[in-house]
C-alpha cells in the first residue's frame, strides 16, 4: 500500500499534468453565481436570516486552478479570501485567472489540505469543493479545516457519492488493469480510457451512463483524467459520509440540495409508506432516498457549522413584518418578471412581487441594476420594514412569505 505521501505526491503530479477545472480564462467577472460562494444566501439558508457582518474572511481549501476563487471574490465584494492548493501548477493558473477578471481581493498558498494550521486567523466561510475525497486521510483534512472555521462560522464541502458514480468506479479499474505497470502515466490513461469508450458496444451500460451524464464535461482530457485516472478517491454512501462529518467536530446544518432528498418525490404517492418514513430518523431518511434513488446521488453538497449559530424561522407574524427585506443577490436575469432564482430554475413573478423585491433593493444595487441611476420613487423604501412596504403596496403576506419561502427574499431581524 502507498503511503499517504506518495499519495498526495501522485495527486499533485495529476494536477501539475492536467490542471482542474479546465474552464477558459476571462478579463471580467465569470457568468452567474453559486449561492452557496455568496456569504449572504450561504448564510441565510444556514440561519434563515442575513449575516450580522459582511466583511468576513473566505478559505477557498483545495482551490485548483481558481474557478471558485474568482466566483468567492467577485460575489463578496467585501470579503478576503485565502485559496491553497496542492498543485503549484494549478496555482498559477488560480492566479492568472483571479488577475484577469480583477479578483484582486485574494492570497494564495502552496499548501495542502493537513497545513492549513500554518494560515493566521479564523475563517466564516470555508469552502472545500471536491478535495476531501482525494486525501488519502480525509479524516485528518477535515479536522485541519474545522480547526480553522470561527465560533458562528460555516463550512460548504463537496464529496464523490458512490451510488451515482458506480459506473465510473468501474471505468477506473478497467483503466487501471490495462495500464498495467503504465498506472501513473495520466496522459496514457486518458488515452487508453478514450479508446476503452470507443471500443464498447453501444448498449453498454458504463458507455450509456457516460453518453448521458458525463460527456459534454469530459471531451475535454482534464476532466476526463480527474473523473476517469484519478490516483486517489474515496466515494462515500450516507452511512460513511456522516461518520466523515461526526469526525469533524462540527454542527451538521443540512444538506445544500434539500429538493433531492425529499422522500415525497419518491414515495409521496403512497401514503402508508410516507407515515411509515416520518417514525424515521434523519440519518435512516438520507440512507432510504440514496437507496431508492441513487442516481442522483453522485455527490454530497452540505454545510456544516461551528457553534453558536444562532436560527430564526419567521413563523411569527409580527416578527416577519419588522423584519427588513433585501433582494436575494443571486437572481439570474433580474431587473425582470421572468429570471432564475437561486438553483437556476425559472420564476415568473406578478407585477407586485416585482415592485416589492425592487423596493427591497440598496441604493447602490438599484443603481447598478437601472444602469446607474436609481429611480427617485423608490428611495425612500431603502430600510423600510416588511410590514411598512406591505401597507405601501397594498399586497397580502401571503404573498410576501410567499417570496420568502422561494428564497427570493432575504431577510434582517430588526435587533
Amino acid at each position: 500500500m502507498d503511503t499517504p505521501q506518495k499519495i498526495s505526491a501522485a495527486v499533485q503530479r495529476l494536477y501539475d499534468t492536467y490542471p482542474f477545472p479546465p474552464e477558459p480564462l476571462l478579463d471580467e467577472p465569470p457568468p452567474g453565481y453559486n449561492w452557496r460562494w455568496n456569504w449572504l444566501t450561504a448564510y441565510e439558508f444556514c440561519t434563515g436570516r442575513t449575516p450580522p457582518n459582511r466583511k468576513v474572511r473566505v478559505l477557498d481549501a483545495g482551490c485548483g486552478t481558481g474557478v471558485g476563487t474568482e466566483y468567492l471574490v467577485h460575489l463578496n465584494p467585501e470579503a478576503q479570501v485565502v485559496a491553497v492548493d496542492l498543485s503549484a501548477g494549478a496555482l498559477e493558473v488560480a492566479r492568472e485567472r483571479c488577475r484577469r477578471s480583477g479578483a484582486d481581493r485574494v492570497e494564495f498558498h502552496h499548501l495542502s489540505l493537513y497545513e492549513v494550521a500554518r494560515l493566521p486567523g479564523e475563517f466564516d466561510l470555508i469552502n472545500c469543493v471536491g478535495v476531501l475525497h482525494h486525501l488519502p486521510d480525509p479524516v485528518r483534512g477535515i479536522q485541519s479545516l474545522a480547526a480553522k472555521l470561527a465560533p458562528g462560522g460555516i463550512m460548504h464541502i463537496f464529496v464523490y457519492g458512490e451510488l451515482g458514480r458506480w459506473e465510473i468506479s468501474l471505468m477506473q479499474e478497467a483503466i487501471a488493469l490495462v495500464q498495467g505497470d503504465k498506472q501513473g502515466d495520466y496522459v496514457d490513461g486518458v488515452k487508453v480510457g478514450r479508446s476503452i469508450f470507443a471500443s464498447l458496444p453501444q448498449n453498454n451500460r458504463l458507455l450509456k451512463r457516460e453518453k448521458e451524464r458525463w460527456s459534454l464535461e469530459n471531451h475535454r482530457d482534464e476532466s476526463f483524467a480527474d473523473m476517469y485516472v484519478h490516483p486517489q478517491e474515496i466515494d462515500y454512501n450516507v452511512n460513511t459520509l456522516f461518520e466523515l462529518i461526526d469526525a469533524s467536530g462540527l454542527e451538521f446544518v443540512g444538506f445544500s440540495n434539500p429538493q433531492n432528498w425529499d422522500l415525497e418525490r419518491i414515495l409521496g404517492k403512497n401514503p402508508e409508506l410516507m407515515a411509515r418514513v416520518e417514525t424515521m430518523s434523519d440519518r435512516q431518511k438520507y440512507r432510504l432516498a440514496e437507496i431508492l434513488d441513487p442516481e442522483s446521488f453522485s455527490h454530497y453538497e452540505f454545510f456544516l457549522a461551528r457553534p453558536p449559530l444562532p436560527k430564526i424561522d419567521w413563523s411569527d407574524d409580527t416578527q416577519f413584518l419588522s423584519a427588513i427585506p433585501e433582494r436575494n443577490p443571486c437572481l439570474q436575469g433580474w431587473p425582470s418578471c421572468s429570471l432564475f432564482n437561486p438553483d437556476y430554475e425559472i420564476v415568473n413573478l406578478s407585477e407586485v412581487e416585482y415592485e416589492f423585491l425592487s423596493r427591497c433593493d440598496s441604493l447602490e444595487r438599484r443603481e447598478a441594476d437601472f444602469g446607474g441611476r436609481s429611480p427617485t420613487s423608490l428611495h425612500s423604501s431603502v430600510n423600510q420594514n416588511v410590514g411598512e412596504l406591505i401597507k405601501s403596496l397594498n399586497v397580502d403576506l401571503f404573498t410576501i412569505r410567499s417570496l420568502h419561502e422561494k428564497r427570493l427574499l432575504l431577510l434582517t431581524p430588526q435587533d
